[in-house]
């Protein structure tokens, strides 16, 4: 394909559809996984474990770094067929037309642009206590009511809570597997949710993490033309997150939608090339999920033998109890040069970790264990704790 053609393929309809909502779009500050993992940061040295942001550890694969460094002399160029190649080969392989994909730097955007398209002071915004709270900050800018509905006991989304909440709602936000909590919400629930929801509302499902787990994906529910937009990124399982790219899949009109609030702009050349190059790795998932699986068992296996708890997670991520508050335990441990996640105010003694290597988690092991017997913990009670940080004037969780 041509250059020009790639550009007719991809982007002609980003420019004509771009102008409906330039207004809104310039009025969102989109909040993303680093701004609220790195908020209430403490100063951190560079050999610091990082295992608080999610990202993976392993960064892009070898042939996606090499894809990379090739296309290093075209980045003075915007290659439009780059980007189409890349939306073509995830088509193909998703098996949906290309038109029932949008490409974004990253999955960020067009979980922001759902939220704005479609929530207003008139249809809300509902997610699950605890979840990923971009969509949140989205929906305050659109000026939606946010519904926070607890997970069930076994940590899933509890989508008939959600609907009995929310009948006016906009967006139903789906994570799963769940950010922070690592769990799982069933085909089966994501269907029902469809099939009961208001006639007007999008069921947004965010499949960032689901290269982890063996879940079905809810592409299948896009195929059979539902009211639903499903998300991808190569910011996790991909260790694309300092790359970014991403994907919408949905149906044409609903991909248009999105394409009105940040279309048109060329995606960056490296991204598109490691995004290639990673699809086109036959292996790369099925390796990089057993790795992840390998360290994630034996990190569960030591909090078990030590009586530790945690929520069982099947993504690459956890929520470790701590029995304090988690906030002293953060402090302690980044005193250890171990950084871990962040809290959610309805688990105020849970921590997010984000698996890393075999000898990272181990390197998590020694310093959490140096903090839950009280040898790592006196500067805590001398009073130096982490200073509150806000996102767009929202008090972050502390």
């Amino acid at each position: 394909m041509s250059q020009a053609e790639g550009f007719t393929s991809v982007s002609r309809r980003s420019f004509l559809y771009a102008s409906a909502a330039t207004s809104a779009a310039m009025a969102l500050r989109m909040v993303t996984e680093p701004m609220l993992a790195y908020a209430a940061l403490p100063a951190a040295p560079n050999d610091a474990v990082r295992i608080n942001a999610n990202e993976n550890p392993l960064g892009p694969c070898s042939a996606a770094r090499d894809a990379v460094l090739a296309i290093t002399p075209e980045g003075g160029r915007y290659r439009f067929d780059l980007t189409s190649e890349v939306v073509k080969l995830f088509a193909q392989q998703q098996g949906v037309p290309d038109d029932h994909v949008g490409i974004f730097p990253g999955s960020s955007e067009p979980l922001h642009y759902t939220v704005m398209a479609f929530t207003s002071p008139k249809a809300s915004f509902v997610t699950a206590d605890p979840g990923y709270e971009a969509g949140t900050h989205a929906a305050k800018n659109a000026g939606a009511r946010v519904v926070n509905v607890p997970l069930t006991k076994t940590y899933t989304h509890d989508v008939k809570a959600m609907l009995a909440a929310a009948p006016d709602a906009g967006v139903f936000y789906i994570c799963t597997p769940n950010n922070p909590t690592g769990t799982l919400t069933s085909h089966a629930d994501i269907e029902y949710l469809l099939e009961n929801k208001p006639a007007n509302s999008i069921v947004l499902v965010d499949e960032a993490y689901i290269h982890f787990c063996d879940a079905p994906s809810a592409i299948d529910l896009v195929k059979a033309g539902k009211d639903i937009i499903v998300l991808r990124t190569f910011s996790k399982l991909y260790g694309m997150a300092g790359l970014r790219c991403g994907f919408s899949i949905a149906r044409p009109d609903l991909v248009k939608r999105l394409e009105g609030y940040g279309g048109g702009n060329p995606m960056p050349v490296t991204a598109v090339v490691a995004a290639t190059a990673s699809l086109k790795e036959p292996k790369l998932v099925t390796e990089r999920k057993r790795a992840n699986a390998e360290v994630r068992a034996a990190t569960f296996q030591w909090l078990d033998r030590n009586g530790y708890s945690y929520i069982p997670s099947v993504s690459n991520c956890f929520m470790l109890d701590t029995k304090r508050p988690a906030k002293d335990v953060i402090v302690a441990m980044a005193q250890q040069k171990v950084i871990v996640g962040r809290i959610w105010p309805v688990m105020p003694t849970y921590t997010r970790i984000t698996i890393g290597t075999q000898e990272e988690m181990e390197q998590f092991q020694a310093a959490f264990q140096k903090v839950m017997t009280g040898t790592a913990m006196e500067s805590i009670r001398l009073g130096k704790e982490l200073k509150p940080r806000t996102i767009d004037g929202f008090v972050l969780p502390s």
